[in-house]
């Protein structure tokens, strides 16, 4: 594990010394950019991820897509109570077991896949950074995700 220089104390508690804060104002800044790019779809950002994960994989529990996207299920729900009302996906419960409930697109949802593919090259151009960039800095955030989730867990 690596450790990061020792700031001075004076230091430590400035706003623009916070790492939370640099990915939180540009979580914020692709949000709006999302927001506009995302109209046209008439998708929200969150129900967007939804989208992403039915038209990577298919068909998948509610449970497996909540995972997916690190949400939990009274978050999720209503998103996809919201997507169903739109006509773009289907939610079942399983035969087998009342207690699951199964998304997949229906043939509108599948459609918006062809007009969605101009939304990651419309995010990429307004990013502002080469791919290469980019791609090493999902690369970097995978690591510091991974690295906070244990964390957490060697906390608890």
């Amino acid at each position: 594990m690596t450790t990061l220089p020792a700031l001075p104390d004076e230091e430590l508690l400035r706003l623009d010394q916070q790492i939370c804060f640099s990915l939180h104002a540009a979580a914020r800044a692709f949000g709006s950019v999302y927001r506009v790019a995302l109209r046209d779809l008439g998708l929200t950002y969150p129900q967007y991820l939804v989208m992403l994960v039915l038209w990577e994989h298919g068909e998948l529990p509610v449970k497996q897509i909540g995972e997916r996207l690190r949400l939990d299920s009274g978050t999720l729900s209503p998103l996809l109570k919201r997507l169903e009302a739109a006509g773009l996906v289907r939610r079942e419960r399983s035969p087998e077991d009342e207690r699951s409930v199964t998304v997949s697109l229906t043939p509108a949802g599948d459609a918006l896949r062809g007009p969605a593919l101009e939304v990651p090259r419309r995010i990429g151009r307004s990013a502002g950074l080469p791919l290469s960039d980019l791609t090493e800095l999902r690369a970097l955030l995978a690591r510091v995700t991974t690295a906070l989730d244990a964390a957490v867990l060697d906390e608890a």
